[in-house]
């Protein structure tokens, strides 16, 4: 099952719609621009349905097939937030707001469904109901979270769901899936450790808040080495080391630490935010110091409903072969709130090959075009095979 040929023709389109979005991106649910672009695409494609404004700055339109004698629901998400970072490609059509980029690949994301959707409200080649979701706030903002929370699956009555992201260094015209846990749950943590300021000659009488927080940094390291089972994954990395002063000659009299969690385990969540509060309190204790802890939940575990997944893969397969479809990619530590979609709804989340770019969350990334073709096709294959017209 090749390329469909109505979406090989809108490619030069689709690659236009994702260049203008790198161009002008925005992040978290300031994605107005972008919604707007959207809404109005979908308006034009002829949806039969749009609904703006849930999950703050989501898009979510709804397309009926030829028929619906199956009563089947199926939704389809892309992601449209950029990162707060400055790019550094030095690309024609680069990011023209400063301090903002899209360094993930969300542009493409929005690009590829919209693509998707044009040719499904033309062909409506299905039997059933395709929604197709436009979410804000992937990038640590939990717009998949507010979408559920405004009633996104009940209102449309959406049965299964489906997500992808590009893959730096996976081949074009490769995915890669996994059932079960696949992204990491992603956690952060702050320690305030409040001692005794001084001058630094005299350090017996101070109590060192740099001394207890380089302490803290080192005992923090034995939670995943020492208290996690070492077969079920967890990440406890401190990010952030803040002293009050900046003086040559000052003993702070507190320090900040931050940092971050990833787990793929429920019971290893826990424990690691136990053990982080419980060795941060005790190792500051000993040196007479005080170490307040906060634990702020992020993310859940991403996991992938077994049967969504080899569904999934089957329609990859179709597209690019058996041979060019992983079906046991490793977990990922990186976090994902397509999780809280998928925590409401059966469904899964693939990689589709971007080539060898930088990594996402880096100023050089770049999505590939060549990229958007498959993406397209495999929503658009996605909805006719899980709807098949009879």
């Amino acid at each position: 099952m090749p390329f469909i040929p109505r979406l090989t023709e809108l490619k030069p389109e689709i690659t236009a719609w994702r260049r203008d979005f790198h161009q002008h991106p925005e992040i978290l649910y300031e994605t107005h621009r972008t919604s707007g672009i959207v809404a109005d695409k979908l308006r034009e494609f002829g949806c039969d349905s749009i609904k703006t404004g849930i999950g703050r700055t989501g898009v979510v339109g709804v397309i009926k097939g030829k028929t619906s004698n199956s009563n089947k629901v199926v939704g389809l998400r892309a992601d449209m937030d950029a990162l707060p970072m400055t790019e550094d490609t030095g690309l024609p059509y680069a990011s023209r707001e400063a301090g903002k980029m899209h360094a993930c690949g969300h542009d493409g994301h929005t690009s590829m469904l919209l693509g998707a959707a044009k040719y499904l409200t033309e062909s409506r080649n299905f039997d059933g109901t395709t929604v197709v979701i436009f979410q804000p706030a992937e990038e640590g903002g939990g717009g998949g979270r507010e979408m559920c929370a405004d009633g996104l699956m009940d209102e449309f009555g959406i049965q299964e769901i489906y997500g992808m992201h590009n893959m730096p260094d996976l081949p074009i015209g490769q995915f890669a899936i996994r059932p079960g846990a696949f992204f990491a749950a992603t956690d952060t943590f702050e320690i305030d450790v409040v001692g005794l300021g001084g001058h630094a000659a005299k350090p017996h009488e101070a109590i060192d808040t740099t001394l207890v927080a380089s302490h803290i940094v080192v005992a923090l390291q034995s939670v995943a080495s020492r208290n996690a089972d070492p077969l079920k994954p967890l990440v406890v990395s401190v990010t952030s080391f803040q002293t009050e002063s900046q003086a040559f000659n000052v003993i702070p009299e507190r320090v900040k630490l931050r940092g971050t969690i990833r787990s793929m385990d429920a019971d290893i969540r826990a424990m690691a935010k136990d053990r982080i509060r419980s060795v941060s309190e005790q190792t500051a204790k000993a040196f007479g110091a005080t170490a307040n802890v906060t634990l702020d939940l992020g993310y859940p575990v991403m996991s992938n409903a077994p049967q969504q997944t080899e569904f999934a893969a089957q329609v990859a397969s179709k597209i690019v072969g058996s041979e060019n479809v992983t079906t046991d990619t490793p977990a990922i530590m990186g976090g994902e709130d397509f999780a809280f979609m998928l925590e409401e709804r059966p469904g899964a989340y693939i990689l589709v090959g971007n080539g060898s770019t930088p990594m996402v969350h880096h100023p050089k990334y770049n999505f590939n075009d060549e990229a958007l073709i498959y993406g397209a096709t495999y929503w658009a294959r996605l909805i006719e095979t899980a709807m098949p017209l009879s």
